[in-house]
């Protein structure tokens, strides 16, 4: 197997050299934070594209800075880092990065104040699509999402994604492909690992901010695209449970899953029961940005070769 290297304090080494104690607060209470981030492989130009990779340190760091979790990095240094990790690990296929913030003390107290131990890693693997499907059928998690108040799903925090991952659990278990989050009041929050977005009578809608989402780099993307090249109205605002039910197209949208349509939500069809030509047109407008192909949006990615 071709060795791996990833970034690790500072430098560039093979993955087998990084190990994780047993006692780290990182392993035993989940204090961390991470980002996801893709880099695209263009088949035709020989060339990989890191995208939007400073919007997604500028969130990293943002994450660090609520988690009181001081890196000595800035958003160029580590997308420098980012494209010469790309480099020495001579991807030439698309590619999901990792970069992970992390407590590494062993103090057996699970604090943030006064623990300066804060660990930068980053690794990467080849990913196409997340799915396997083009379309998918979901269900309303009995699970709520967690409110910002509770443990802030904006700052990615590792240990967050226990709560996605009962909600997949209990879809996957009752036969459905992903889960939707409501928050405490009842209103559509997103999924375990996507935002969400209903079009009805020619608007674009999706939650708010304030209904505590992750504000997605590929939601404010996909935001971006549908009032740029569809001329739409693009409204954040709450949405009910039901209003998923009687939307003209639901879809998420996501770095790992990119642009996913929903077709059935709580075993009800939604539209015609196949992918809507909105999330069909995004689809394909997202696949041409992300490979440098539209140069309105070429400052989004960055070439590695």
């Amino acid at each position: 197997m071709k060795e791996s290297y990833v970034f690790y304090q500072g430098e560039i080494i093979r993955e087998s050299q990084v190990n994780i104690g047993i006692r780290s607060k990182a392993f035993n209470y989940g204090l961390g934070c991470f980002e996801g981030i893709r880099a695209y492989w263009d088949d035709e130009k020989q060339q990989l594209y890191g995208f939007r990779l400073e919007e997604h340190y500028e969130r990293l760091l943002e994450s660090c800075k609520a988690l009181y979790m001081d890196i000595p990095y800035t958003v160029e240094e580590l997308c420098r880092w980012t494209v010469e990790l790309l480099k020495k690990n001579e991807f030439k296929t698309t590619v999901y990065i990792r970069p992970v913030v992390y407590k590494g003390s062993d103090e057996l107290t699970p604090t943030l104040y006064g623990d300066d131990d804060n660990r930068v890693l980053i690794y990467c693997q080849p990913l196409g699509s997340l799915v396997d499907k083009e379309t998918l059928r979901v269900a309303v998690s009995s699970w709520r999402r967690i409110s910002d108040t509770m443990l802030p799903p904006r700052t990615k925090p590792t240990a967050a994604y226990l709560n996605s991952a009962l909600a997949s659990l209990e879809a996957l278990q009752n036969g459905f492909d992903e889960a939707v989050f409501l928050t405490d009041a009842g209103n559509v929050c997103e999924g375990p690992g996507e935002n969400i977005f209903i079009v009805k009578k020619g608007k674009l809608i999706t939650p708010p901010p304030s209904d505590h989402i992750l504000e997605g780099i590929t939601r404010d993307l996909v935001m971006e695209l549908a009032k740029n090249e569809l001329g739409m109205e693009v409204v954040e605002r709450s949405i009910s449970r039901t209003e998923l039910y009687n939307s003209e197209e639901v879809f998420f949208s996501g770095t790992a899953m990119e642009v996913t349509s929903i077709v059935e939500v709580d075993r009800r069809k939604v539209g015609t029961g196949e992918e809507g030509k909105i999330c069909k047109e995004l689809k394909e407008i997202f696949q041409d940005v992300t490979r440098a192909n539209n140069p309105k949006y070429a400052h989004y990615c960055t070439p590695v070769y």
